[in-house]
């Protein structure tokens, strides 16, 4: 590899290199912890331990019963669910029959799952109970034929599955019928008992996966990653923490959701290659829960965004001193930008370090992360991993590398690059150039190799490592027809990184207010697209041509918090 000017700052025993890669699928580390540790805990769940041998079994069957339904090698199965053991039991299922995993955000509104499922063409889904009626509304619409559901109780323990049942399960919309033809993934499988798995060749290189990503437009695009890039990753991950990871013995939480890239790929596929159990949260926005796991199951590695490390500082329990989180060796932050304040009271909380880090979905968290023992720059998010080269091309083209500290847009080649957008060939031309992600992002490269992330080439907003786009709420806000004219960008928020603001101006004579153009919004919006601000104006700034300044409301803004 060439000399790169951050290698020479690479922690001690990091390599340069990991080539060649081992020609592995996460389905071979699982089938190689079976063999090694098969009563070793996979995933932890509510205080249930599943073993790898129990979600080896669960998932054979699971992949025989899709067989014996006809899904076949290149078919899309998706998943309606936040995260639980049925991502992992259909995830693997899926994978073993050949299948192409959908993994779809569970909050997503009726149009935003239409969408999603229209476009990779899924004629499976597993859908977890809550979000079973919602999705029967759109079926219809979609190529869907085959639907599982499943409930968040199947995989408790004993007695909370009893009392599961008894107190939450109507209460909290858990309890459903099924319409005719639809089935039960707990019967499906029990159907199935003992099948071994079907005898389909599965690849490093064939697509695994389809996660669902904004790009550098508007449109939602199936983003494609293969079985190897799953590996590629986790493995680079390993090798950047050394000797901090021990197999069969620490435990990594999976508090952020399987939906997202940096929960796929850089928390679950480092855990199963490093032989780590996988501590499973639903909802991280429940404190309490999040909190009785970290405490119960005890994490080493704790990968989370900003947001999540200030809300658990400023819980009263942590406040109190009534919270021990001291098992956390190493945190790793990312999806938006983490206070200096922020690392350094959660390192005091817990005594581990926290690195920061920098991805995309197209990238496949072929990603850029601040060094576990060098140094900390704040602001930086951190060098390439081991194989990833990142270069700042020209502010206009892309082209070239620009020299130390001059910005430009963030370009990254690596191993692990999406194959491309699903069915989207001019699009994934204008993001792939000769091996080369175009990302959209603009920063510079220090001259210790130090990525730092300045603005974006277009208006994509990231509210606490989300994605949202100005024009799709601005339509939303529009068909309010009290609503004149709107525009929304992402200014500076202390908790979430980014937050979402709409600037507003009201028809002549009409009137409203903040709580009434969100509630406006909420059935129409996932829940961090809907503003977080809403100012009320008589006019928008606009060029000579009438076109609204967006960049001149987010100068005001940032001005405004100096």
């Amino acid at each position: 590899m060439a000399e790169y000017r951050w290698l020479k700052n690479y922690d001690p025993g990091v390599p340069h290199t990991l080539e060649p890669y081992p020609q592995k699928t996460l389905i071979d580390y699982v089938d190689e912890a079976v063999n090694e540790h098969p009563d070793y805990p996979m995933v932890l769940f509510k205080k249930r331990k599943m073993s790898y041998a129990e979600i080896q079994k669960l998932s054979d069957e699971f992949a025989a019963a899709l067989a014996a339904k006809g899904v076949k090698k290149g078919d899309r199965v998706a998943l309606i669910m936040p995260n639980c053991p049925q991502a992992i039991i259909c995830r693997w299922g899926a994978w073993k029959v050949g299948a192409i995993l959908v993994h779809l955000n569970p909050m997503y509104t009726e149009s935003e799952l239409e969408h999603a499922l229209k476009d990779c063409g899924a004629e499976t889904v597993v859908v977890l109970t809550m979000f079973y009626k919602q999705f029967k509304k759109m079926q219809s619409r979609t190529n869907v034929k085959l639907v599982i559901a499943t409930s968040i109780k199947d995989y408790l323990p004993p007695l909370l599955n009893v009392l599961f049942t008894l107190l939450k399960e109507k209460k909290e919309g858990h309890y459903v019928e099924l319409e005719e033809g639809d089935f039960w993934l707990v019967d499906l499988i029990k159907q199935n008992a003992g099948a071994r798995r079907p005898d389909v060749k599965v690849t490093p290189q064939d697509p695994a996966l389809i996660l669902f990503s904004g790009g550098t437009t508007g449109t939602p695009k199936g983003v494609v990653g293969t079985h190897h890039s799953m590996v590629i990753t986790a493995l680079q991950y390993a090798a950047w923490f050394g000797g901090q990871i021990e197999s069969y013995k620490d435990v990594l939480m999976a508090c952020l959701p399987f939906f997202h890239v940096y929960a796929t790929y850089g928390v679950m596929s480092t855990a199963i290659v490093c032989h780590v159990a996988l501590s499973i949260v639903p909802n991280p926005r429940d404190r309490e829960d999040l909190i009785a796991t970290i405490q119960h199951d005890k994490p080493t590695f704790f990968p989370a965004v900003p947001a999540l490390y200030i809300s658990l500082l400023e819980h009263p329990k942590v406040k109190a001193g009534k919270v021990d989180f001291k098992s956390m060796k190493f945190c790793v932050s990312g999806a938006a930008p983490l206070l200096a304040d922020t690392k350094k009271r959660f390192e005091e909380l817990t005594g581990g370090r926290i690195v920061e880090g920098y991805a995309m979905t197209e990238a496949t968290m072929a990603s850029c992360v601040t060094p576990y023992l060098g140094k900390w720059k704040e602001g930086s998010t951190g060098m390439p991993l081991p194989d990833v080269i990142a270069r700042i091309g020209d502010l206009e083209t892309g082209e070239g590398d620009m020299p130390a500290g001059q910005e430009g847009e963030i370009v990254i080649k690596a191993p692990q690059l999406m194959v491309g957008y699903w069915n989207r060939p001019e699009e994934t031309k204008e993001m792939l150039r000769d091996g080369w992600l175009y990302t959209g992002d603009i920063g510079y490269i220090d001259e210790d190799g130090y990525l730092f992330i300045t603005s974006r080439k277009k208006d994509l907003i990231k509210p606490s490592g989300f994605q949202v786009w100005p024009r799709e709420v601005e339509e939303v806000i529009s068909t309010n027809p009290n609503v004149a004219e709107v525009c929304v960008a992402g200014i500076p928020d202390a908790k979430q990184g980014e937050a979402v603001k709409a600037w507003v101006v009201m028809e002549a004579g009409k009137t409203a207010t903040a709580e009434e153009i969100q509630a406006w919004c909420k059935d129409k919006l996932v829940a961090y697209k809907i503003p977080k601000f809403v100012e009320f104006r008589t006019e928008l700034p606009k060029t000579m041509v009438g076109k609204v300044l967006r960049r001149v409301l987010v100068e005001e803004e940032k001005a405004k918090a100096k």
